[in-house]
């Protein structure tokens, strides 16, 4: 049974482009069935996805948002930057993107050795395998881990050993959010910043990453994301309101059964915020 749709906006979602569980047509279908209007896809370090999900999205009637997602870090903690409107088409674009990909791949090899040595027999050419079709990411290695039983679900996976101080992760090589902002606006999109309390603990670190984001060109922020409560909601959209950012928001869906609160059409995107993004854009 499908969970029912709290908006008809919704402009964070993944398919097997990179680590999602659903192809770009079949996620457009799944959206159309849920009642979603508005659909942005912005799969990690990859537009590969797009046409197939544009052409689904022309026969369906639902709007498709081309969107990116750029993962990046600041001492320890992810800073992941949204590009929404991207040309798909630029050719310097889609190149520094493969660079990106292939530093996935390395990322992944290196967590894969250092997950053998703790004892988890997970294998590397599976996972590579899939990277041929897609960009490759932890929640790879999240479902490998339930697959050999030794986690019951991808946040536990996540949450005892992918994640920043647990034994199995591996920082990404350098790439700074200025470095990702800036591949954005070249590329004629507009940088937002994904699930800011993933980028500290508090309010106050959030403010400190938005002081250096937006002096780089910063244009939005995600504020009402799949997994925040409706006062981190009202906090995140009063700190846009104050420093001028445009308020977006989505599930940040990579599939069924990914992550709680992460659903298709969960999250509480009201109708202004698409009206607003999609101003910007025609600027």
């Amino acid at each position: 049974m499908t969970n029912p749709v709290v908006s008809t906006v919704d402009l964070h979602t993944h398919t097997t482009a990179s680590d999602g569980l659903l192809a770009p047509a079949a996620l457009v279908s799944q959206a159309r069935a849920q009642g979603l209007s508005v659909l942005g896809i912005a799969d990690h370090d990859t537009v590969d996805g797009l046409a197939e999900a544009m052409a689904a999205a022309d026969a369906t009637g639902i709007t498709l948002v081309p969107a990116v997602e750029l993962s990046t870090s600041i001492h320890g903690h992810e800073v992941h930057i949204l590009g929404y409107f991207v040309n798909p088409d630029d050719d310097a674009f889609r190149a520094r993107l493969a660079d990106l990909a292939q530093s996935r791949i390395r990322r992944i090899e290196r967590m894969v050795e250092r997950l053998n040595a703790l004892g988890y027999p997970i294998a590397l050419e599976p996972l590579l395998a899939q990277a041929e079709t897609g960009t490759i990411g932890r929640p790879h290695i999240a479902r490998a881990l339930m697959e050999i039983g030794a986690v019951g679900s991808v946040g536990e996976a996540f949450d005892t050993l992918l994640t920043p101080g647990k034994p199995g992760f591996v920082p990404r090589e350098r790439f700074t959010p200025e470095d990702a902002i800036a591949l954005i606006l070249a590329n004629g999109a507009i940088p937002v910043l994904a699930h800011p309390y993933t980028t500290g603990d508090t309010t106050a670190d959030v403010e400190v990453v938005l002081d250096r984001l937006q002096e780089a060109g910063l244009r939005g922020m995600e504020v009402f994301y799949g997994e925040y409560d409706a006062g981190q909601h009202a906090t995140l959209l009063a700190t846009a309101e104050r420093r001028g950012l445009i308020p977006t928001g989505g599930s940040d869906y990579h599939g069924p059964n990914f992550k709680e609160g992460r659903d298709l059409g969960s999250a509480p995107v009201p109708d202004w915020v698409w009206a607003r993004l999609r101003t910007e854009a025609g600027r």
